[in-house]
């Protein structure tokens, strides 16, 4: 789909996922190498445990499917061959880990060199404000994105997942913002500058948890693998027979239903309790805050649901989700993803043979499956320089000259999405964040929500002045914002027909329902691509829309267990904590996103329409990196490793003076810790156990326990800032109050006031990159069926009369 587009690619790391994500849509991705190659290239492990550049699986996880050329930045003839490739490309990736690119490829020099060039920065706080030249880690961005201070046991240290995730959220906003911006480049013929913060991104994980301090509400804490509400600790992970399983443990509707059939279950099993019994689930969120139960009882609960998991296998477990329609998942580890029957029925595991390998080695595969245009996912990682090897320069051949850029003088700079019209199906988290973003950025969005059976989301906290309502959460209405609401009952007569009028009207048609929804009410695929050819439909569901898994309902708590997360998030040998709620549901909007706007181009450019089959669980696999590799290469399954790094130490968060408060801290090379040494003035780097950079890794849990004795008399804010000065990567563990009060997102403009009906003005996020030239537009949420007259009369051009007919037939309400 992208074949059109050239990339120029200086990331590392988790960052190199952007231009995987756009190497993937088919755009030719350059990876600019040194002389001696990114230094992934030098990270274990390595593939056979032969250590090689070219068998570095760090560098195979993140640079898979690109190409790469080798240029010395130092020489003039380096940078000259660098300057003539920006001026062929289309986009320019860059993440801060090239020390040498200097002045003359800032982004203001890069548009004097091309003008219709899309560079896209990604640094831990963004480009701009008082942290933009912080020391940072994916540990230090993390602990600044309240994200981890939801994640762990309460009486712990708050906790990231064992693979660092940060960045990789942070790189799947720059494919999102690239693709977005290359849809306004198509409109104005220029370029812009993409600005991506990690800590921002990576906010997104906590699902709106960040505004309760805004609105009025009780911070949400952490529970283990679960949230806090009103006091009572919701828990989703427990023991069984052979391992761990995740139930997802929440009541209102209709989830309440599941949980009431859970306990249906361990009734039968004769594992039933007299409150297990007796509740109303559905209702048991108006129990607790009407003071019906408490919280002795509520735990007495948690431990008769562990009573009874402990009884089951994973494979049990999964065997009654089907039968049962629960909301229960076993954790699965590395062997169990390719092991799975479902994936493999989904072809999701591809054999790849890289050049240095004498055997194939398994990668994940897709993270969507398109009827048109299938993604490329059957290319290795890059020798180091091959383009050079290869064609002796970036040409492929005779017929393929170096292309010019594309961009100069156009038209009017207008919002990207500007003419995009989405008709939206979507509900609880990840389908409503995809169709939040193209609302942002201009498109037309019509949401369609029946009166009788309401957005999951408006019952889910957090609650202005927590105070529970339709109109008052914060978890509905932040992805619900400027997109235009249709009162619908989609089970009334006329309804059908009437959607199938928008969906003349549509570009864009987004579900995220299970597969048997859309089916049920004739209105899948099948349907609507013969009825609307240009048509391109995004269907994301838990397990995609084919496999023998593919009927499996359930919410991104689930989605994090089945790929993986939930085991690798926790302490070692110890229950595994999960991360944040729903995790796979903040991760599939960063590949949904450019996935959908580059099916939008083709359509445009072929007039072929297509569907896009996203599985949650499948694109949340590819933030497992290395870590995956490492089993289908050498056969180790990764295990949870608190905040400890895998190369170097100190890594982790500590205690700080006061109630739970907390810094991380790491030191990833040499000298960074002698800075750390010297601030905590105790002779650590005189002590034979701390002396090396090995001996600190073999002896990371006592040099976490002397740094914490130490930071634990300090006050955090201080300690921050000492750090900090000394060149030491530090950040205090931000919960929402921390977030409203930090200078880097008060610059960044995190925060935006929006008026929302009852509520009056209350904060919402912003959108995560900040756009040079045309940045995002944020809009209120509307009321439920606000915008009937205006869909029905000027979007369709019905009469009263037909309007009327719709009323009385009880499909508008």
């Amino acid at each position: 789909m992208l074949s059109h587009i050239r990339v120029l690619d200086l990331t590392d790391g988790a960052s190199a996922l952007a231009g995987q994500i756009l190497a993937q849509l088919g755009a030719e991705v350059i990876l600019i190498e040194p002389l001696e190659g990114v230094a992934s290239r030098h990270i274990g492990a390595f593939a056979d445990d032969v250590r090689d550049p070219e068998r570095s699986l760090e560098f195979w996880a993140g640079h898979r499917g690109k190409r790469s050329i080798a240029l010395d930045l130092q020489s003039e003839a380096g940078r000259g061959e660098l300057v003539d490739l920006a001026g062929s490309a289309d986009v320019w990736i860059e993440d801060g880990s090239r020390g040498d690119l200097g002045a003359d490829f800032a982004p203001d020099a890069l548009a004097e060199i091309a003008p219709g060039l899309i560079t896209c920065s990604i640094s831990a706080y963004g480009a701009f404000g008082p942290k933009s030249d912080w020391p940072a880690t994916d540990l230090t961005a993390t602990a600044a994105s309240v994200t981890m201070n939801l994640t762990g046991e309460a009486d712990r240290a708050p906790l990231g997942t064992s693979v660092p995730q940060a960045f990789y959220h942070a790189a799947g906003d720059a494919a999102s913002a690239i693709a977005i911006a290359l849809e306004e480049r198509r409109h104005s013929g220029r370029g812009q500058h993409l600005d991506v913060s990690a800590q921002v991104s990576f906010m997104q994980a906590n699902q709106t948890g960040v505004l309760a301090y805004g609105w009025n509400s009780t911070p949400l804490k952490r529970t283990g693998g679960g949230v806090s509400f009103a006091g009572y600790p919701i828990r989703f992970i427990y023991e069984c027979a052979d391992g761990f399983m995740n139930f997802t443990f929440l009541f209102g509707e209709p989830i309440g239903h599941a949980t009431a059939r859970f306990f249906a279950w361990m009734d039968e099993e004769g594992f039933g309790t007299e409150e297990t019994r007796n509740r109303d689930w559905v209702g048991y969120a108006a129990a607790v805050m009407n003071g019906e139960t408490n919280v002795e009882t509520h735990l007495e609960v948690l431990e008769a649901i562990e009573r009874f998991t402990r009884t089951k296998t994973k494979a049990e477990i999964l065997k009654a989700a089907f039968e049962r329609n629960l909301l229960i998942v076993p954790l699965n580890d590395c062997r169990d993803l390719v092991e799975s029957e479902h994936l493999a029925a989904r072809e999701f595991w591809v054999p790849i043979k890289h050049p240095a390998m004498d055997r194939e080695v398994l990668h994940p595969g897709a993270f969507a499956r398109l009827t048109a245009t299938p993604l490329v996912t059957d290319r290795p990682a890059p020798r180091l320089g091959e383009l050079q090897l290869e064609a002796g320069g970036v040409r492929r051949s005779e017929d393929e000259p170096i292309r010019k850029n594309k961009g100069g003088a156009g038209g009017e700079r207008r919002l990207p999405l500007e003419g995009l019209k989405v008709l939206d199906f979507t509900w609880v988290y990840a389908g409503p964040a995809i169709t939040r973003q193209l609302a942002d950025f201009g498109a037309t969005v019509i949401k369609i929500e029946s009166p009788t059976a309401p957005e999951a989301l408006r019952s889910m906290q957090p609650f202005k002045d927590d105070v529970p309502g339709g109109d008052r959460s914060a978890n509905f209405s932040s992805v619900t914002l400027g997109k235009k609401s249709l009162g619908l009952d989609m089970n009334a007569p006329g309804a059908r027909d009437l959607v199938l009028s928008l969906v003349d009207w549509a570009d864009v048609v987004v579900e995220n329902f299970s597969p048997r929804a859309m089916k049920k009410w004739d209105l899948d695929w099948t349907a609507l691509g013969e009825r609307n050819p240009s048509l391109v439909m995004l269907s994301s569901s838990l397990m995609g829309h084919a496999g023998p898994h593919r009927l499996l309902a359930g919410y991104g708590t689930m989605g994090s267990s089945i790929a993986g997360f939930g085991y690798v998030t926790g302490w070692p040998g110890e229950r595994p904590c999960a991360p944040y709620v729903a995790y796979t549901d903040y991760v599939s909007p960063r590949f949904a996103i450019p996935t959908l706007l580059a099916a939008v181009d083709h359509a445009r450019r072929t007039g072929e329409g297509q569907h896009i089959d996203l599985s949650q669980a499948e694109v949340s696999m590819h933030l497992l990196g290395a870590p995956l590799l490492d089993y289908t290469a050498n056969g180790r399954i990764m295990a949870a490793r608190g905040n400890a790094h895998p190369h170097y130490a100190p890594s982790g968060v500590y205690p700080a003076a006061g109630e739970d408060r907390w810094i991380a801290i790491a030191a990833p090379d040499d000298a960074t810790f002698r800075a750390l040494d010297r601030v905590a003035d105790l002779a650590w780097g005189a002590d034979s156990r701390f002396a090396t950079a090995d001996a600190r890794v073999t002896n990371a849990e006592a040099l976490d326990d002397a740094i914490a004795a130490w930071t634990a008399t300090h006050e955090r804010e201080a300690l921050e800032a000492r750090l900090i000065e000394a060149g030491v990567p530090a950040h205090r563990v931000c919960d929402s109050r921390d977030a409203f009060e930090d200078p880097q997102l008060a610059a960044r403009e995190h925060f935006v006031n929006l008026d929302y009906g009852e509520c009056g003005s209350v904060p919402y996020e912003n959108e995560r990159v900040r756009f040079s030239a045309t940045p995002a537009v944020l809009q209120p949420c509307p009321t439920l069926g606000q915008d009937n007259q205006m869909i029905l009369s000027e979007i369709l051009g019905l009469d009263d009369e037909a309007i009327t007919e719709l009323v009385i037939a009880g499909a508008i309400q």
